[in-house]
């Protein structure tokens, strides 16, 4: 009797512990989503001296118009500048900044500088997606570590909207709304010190499992999305096409890459496409996992969640995509022009990366600053192995109201050492911008598919 009690009493504990690793937050913690947190997580109130208003949804579908190629209308066209950060007073903004930020302002002090807005708190989702967001704090957990998730594919977004710990804060970058399916047009530069340059121009596609004809949900339940990359410009590099089938889990099921070669008319595999892998046609100025300020597994790391603080961050940065500016007007000598840029006090979390003992990855630490709002990160610092401050990142963000979702503007990458840096996703200058809701089937990201995508 006494051994049937020993054994009842460990099942019933195996079951209250199975119960507590399947709900990821308490119903009553999760009850904040769309009460003292917005539907996403963020704080809804705004802070205490008011430079932060409280969030009340987002800008509405109907902020602005939408031309003919895609492009939004600015809805603070005639906003001006509150102030204007520049080398000679940046001590007084230094508590509000990041290391890569106050070292810019060293690097470049003539020319860097950061025009200071009022606060905006534009992003927002569709109900769909905050519904989708409550059952993931309800079920998801992290395995491995962290490096996978569980419970995750009946809601596949915004994997913690109420994180515990650092690793849980990039998941929800890596899991954020993007607008369901989308092509995008858009060109990457990589300046040299003087500031010449020449363009490599992309047409992306991300797509997902969710919204793909012919999906097995059984066979994609790992499949966070699909990636398409097809280079159009310059002429010796037209044609070649990259394919990712981005996982989940991708220490259970690493990242799936092929590359179309159009020289040789040839399907290759690219294990290469993944953490500090060279980024496609980058000139070594950026890592693979760079790619949308951070993607891909985040298992190397050690995931260390500070808090959350108040900052200066680019957000709302329509004047930068407008399609009346040309790639001239944007892309200069040691950084993208300035005076284009639109920073914002907004409150992000804060989360350093440490890589692991006996892991290997050109940045030894990586420091990231995540928009509470959209789960963006807008701005992440780069050490190499001696410590050094070596790449600073910026996110320019800006919120796609038709559509609903945050994405970036340009995503630029500088090296504060070698003077150079590199600016991906600008668009002004093409005749299409975002294209979202597009049709297709899970057999158009196939590698057998690649060579027809790559056709010149």
């Amino acid at each position: 009797m006494k051994n049937k009690r020993i054994l009842s009493a460990g099942a019933l504990l195996l079951t209250l512990l199975a119960s507590s690793v399947m709900a990821a937050v308490s119903e009553q913690e999760a009850a904040k989503l769309g009460t003292s947190l917005t539907p996403l997580g963020a704080e809804k109130a705004g802070n205490a001296d008011g430079t932060i208003p409280a969030w009340d949804g987002g800008l509405p579908k109907t902020a602005g118009a939408v031309d003919a190629a895609g492009f939004v209308t600015d809805p603070f066209a005639d906003e001006k500048p509150l102030f204007v950060i520049t080398a000679s007073n940046v001590d007084q903004y230094k508590d509000k900044l990041s290391a890569g930020q106050l070292a810019m302002f060293k690097r470049y002090p003539q020319t860097y500088k950061m025009p200071v807005y009022p606060t905006h708190r534009t992003a927002g989702a569709p109900p769909e997606i905050y519904e989708a967001a409550k059952r993931s704090a309800l079920n998801t957990v992290g395995v491995d570590g962290g490096n996978g998730l569980q419970n995750f594919s009946d809601s596949r977004y915004y994997a913690f909207p109420i994180p515990k710990t650092g690793v849980e804060v990039i998941w929800n970058h890596i899991t954020r709304y993007r607008g369901g399916n989308v092509r995008r047009h858009i060109v990457q530069a990589t300046p040299q010190v003087n500031g010449s340059y020449s363009l490599v121009k992309f047409d992306d596609e991300v797509a997902f499992p969710t919204e793909l004809e012919g999906a097995d949900p059984a066979k994609t339940s790992n499949i966070l999305l699909y990636f398409k990359q097809r280079v159009t410009a310059p002429s010796r590099l037209a044609g070649n096409v990259l394919l990712v089938h981005e996982t989940i889990d991708q220490v259970k099921e690493p990242r799936l890459a092929w590359i179309y070669n159009a020289g040789q008319r040839r399907v290759r595999r690219a294990p290469q496409v993944a953490y500090d892998g060279p980024g496609t046609a980058s000139d070594g100025m950026r890592t693979a996992d760079n790619f949308d300020v951070f993607s891909g597994a985040p298992d190397r790391y050690d995931w260390k969640l500070i808090g959350k603080k108040e900052m200066y961050i680019p957000y709302n940065a329509y004047k930068l995509d407008s399609p009346k500016l040309k790639y001239d007007e944007i892309i200069k000598a040691g950084h993208i022009n300035q005076d284009l840029a639109r920073y914002e006090l907004h409150r992000v979390w804060e989360v350093e990366a440490t890589l692991k003992p006996g892991e290997r990855h050109i940045y030894a630490k990586r420091h990231y600053f995540v928009d509470e709002d959209s789960w963006e990160i807008v701005l992440a610092d780069h050490y190499d192995g001696r410590g050094q401050l070596w790449r600073v990142a910026e996110g320019h963000a800006q919120y796609y109201y038709p559509r609903q979702m945050t994405g970036y503007t340009v995503e630029t990458l500088y090296d504060i050492i070698a003077g150079r840096y590199i600016a991906l996703g600008l668009k002004n200058e093409e005749s299409t911008a975002y294209e979202f809701g597009f049709k297709a089937s899970v057999a158009d990201y196939t590698p057998a598919a690649l060579r027809a995508s790559g056709v010149r």
